[in-house]
């Protein structure tokens, strides 16, 4: 297969990537993180494509990015846990995935057959300008599983031995700083347990100190390294 470059602030590439979304394939393209996999979050086949081009296990689940709050209500049954909103006000767009219940009608394949959802708004203007032409998308590091992840277009393109039509490279005009990967926070619990955060991020103390400030209970020192 022949892997297109093209860069993600020209306007017909953008649409060359809705294209090939809308028609079930995957893509790769750049986050505030590392660069991703993606392709619709709701066509089982694509998502089995990227699993496939990722050489994911198909035990673990593949997180959702969104453009804006909107598009929660594709992915997340209600009603959203207070402390989400309170989260999602402090940290998006950003580095910070929450763990939500997912829809009913959302692919098995999606969410490995659990009843919850990763969901994250990236810090990437034109990502997220994308994402409103697409919808949500299911989305991984650009990487086979296990490996380093990319941090240029090139590095993808030297990842991926499957091949994908088409990688977005980022460039200046993008005014993206690229991040580590992001803190990962279960949401999806009771109101009364404290969210549990299950990777450690660069925000992760920042959480922890909005959760206090959310009202549940500090906690001890030892618990936060």
């Amino acid at each position: 297969m022949t892997t297109q470059i093209l860069p993600i602030s020209d306007p017909a590439a953008r649409s060359r990537a809705h294209a090939l979304i809308q028609d079930h394939q995957v893509i790769a393209a750049p986050t505030d993180t590392v660069y991703g996999l993606m392709c619709r979050y709701d066509s089982a086949a694509a998502i089995e494509q990227l699993y496939v081009v990722k050489n994911r296990p198909p035990q673990k689940a593949i997180p959702v990015l969104i453009a804006d709050e909107e598009q929660l209500d594709l992915l997340v049954a209600p009603p959203l846990p207070p402390v989400a909103r309170f989260l999602m006000a402090r940290f998006w767009p950003g580095a910070l995935t929450l763990i939500l219940a997912a829809r009913p009608h959302l692919p098995a394949i999606l969410t490995a057959g659990q009843p919850t959802v990763a969901v994250r708004m990236p810090d990437h203007d034109l990502l997220r300008e994308l994402m409103r032409q697409t919808g949500p998308l299911a989305a991984t590091s650009a990487n086979l599983s296990g490996q380093p992840e990319a941090h240029s277009a090139e590095e993808v393109l030297a990842l991926l031995p499957h091949g994908i039509p088409l990688i977005l490279a980022d460039t200046p005009e993008s005014g993206r700083e690229e991040g580590p990967p992001s803190t990962i926070v279960d949401v999806s619990g009771p109101a009364t347990a404290r969210p549990a955060i299950l990777r450690v991020g660069p925000i992760a103390d920042a959480i922890n100190r909005a959760l206090d400030e959310f009202g549940y209970p500090p906690l001890a020192h030892a618990d936060r390294d």
